[in-house]
């Protein structure tokens, strides 16, 4: 791992056995089949796609929530992937998560000092008797005063019970953060404050984000590099300003162009690429590209054979056979 790198995710799968298959055998939901990415250090990586590619088990799996199939992740010098009891716990600090319900993440009979302190006291970090000023001063870092620590979690607004959480998560100083779609159960005007909360934390203390998210106009506004995801696999990988300007993957343009604004959009509805279909079942995924069934440009070889991931300078890979000699359905395919 470079020294610039904080987080290495190699070949990463993670299978989940649902039963009998008709006809014999296991049912297998190919859930993350395969991804490699890196994060720099003090940077964002995001990974956005449709509900069910895979985005939230990329980052369960980083957070050792669910069982890897194979594959490896370091964190720093610590494969955390092959951790276990007590050595799981002593790194465990250093990587923590944000989720995407801030009304589910708190536990309702708890108040906000003791929620924020929980992770210290599970993970013994510190002295007992230093732990609620660590508390309170994560409240202040998130932009709340320290007598809400006081507080029960019915007694903020969502916004605030996120930022709750987001200092929950400071609290034993990470070097790394998961945000599992951290704003989208908000209102747009409160998405706004918590984003530029975490650019603020981020620069504040050398943070370093996984940001998943379904939306591309959350993404472009905080993340350094983004992965394109599909049915578990990535399909597009690039710096954001790379991808945002020159994106070349149909499925990325679909995104795009579901993401349009109204200024964008308009006398130009007739001409989006709206995706039609379905994605194919994760328990049988295609021989060949993924997103072929509903790729207006695919041929025999799409439907045959898995394209690979193709390096077009600058860092922007690309996993579709005819990358670059394709033009997009619209001339400006940017998100809102």
């Amino acid at each position: 791992m470079s020294g610039t790198d904080i987080l290495r995710v190699n070949a990463l799968k993670v299978h989940f056995d649902v039963g009998r298959a008709p006809g014999g055998g296991r049912k297998i939901v190919h859930a993350v089949d395969g991804v490699d990415f890196t994060v720099r250090r003090g940077s964002s990586f995001g990974i956005v796609g449709e509900s069910g590619s895979g985005k939230s088990t990329i980052a369960q799996a980083i957070m050792r929530l669910v069982p890897i199939t194979d594959g490896s992740v370091y964190l720093q010098e610590h494969q955390i992937s092959g951790l276990e009891g007590q050595s799981l716990r002593d790194v465990r600090g250093k990587f923590q998560m944000v989720f995407q319900d801030p009304f589910s993440s708190l536990n309702p009979r708890k108040k906000a000092r003791a929620a924020i302190r929980e992770p210290l006291d599970l993970l013994d970090i510190g002295e007992a008797r230093g732990r609620d000023g660590v508390a309170e001063d994560m409240l202040t870092a998130v932009g709340l005063h320290r007598e809400a620590g006081r507080l029960f979690p019915h007694q903020f607004s969502g916004g605030q019970r996120q930022r709750l959480c987001i200092a929950r998560a400071l609290a034993s100083r990470p070097e790394l953060i998961v945000c599992d779609e951290p704003v989208s159960a908000l209102d747009v005007a409160i998405q706004a404050q918590i984003l530029n909360l975490l650019r603020q934390l981020q620069a504040d203390m050398g943070l370093s984000y996984v940001f998943i998210s379904h939306d591309l106009a959350v993404v472009q506004y905080i993340c350094d590099d983004v992965a394109v995801m599909y049915l578990g696999e990535f399909v597009e990988t690039a710096p954001a300003k790379s991808l945002f300007a020159s994106a070349k993957h149909p499925y990325t343009w679909s995104l795009m162009s579901a993401a349009l604004s109204p200024e964008n959009e308009r006398g130009t509805l007739a001409k989006r690429p709206l995706l039609g279909g379905e994605p194919p079942s994760p328990t049988a995924p295609p021989p060949g590209c993924r997103f072929a069934a509903r790729c207006p440009f695919a041929t025999d070889r799409c439907r045959a054979e898995k394209p690979a991931l193709r390096g077009f300078g600058g860092g922007h890979k690309v996993a579709c056979h005819y990358a670059g000699e394709l033009e997009p359905p619209l001339p400006e395919l940017k998100a809102a």
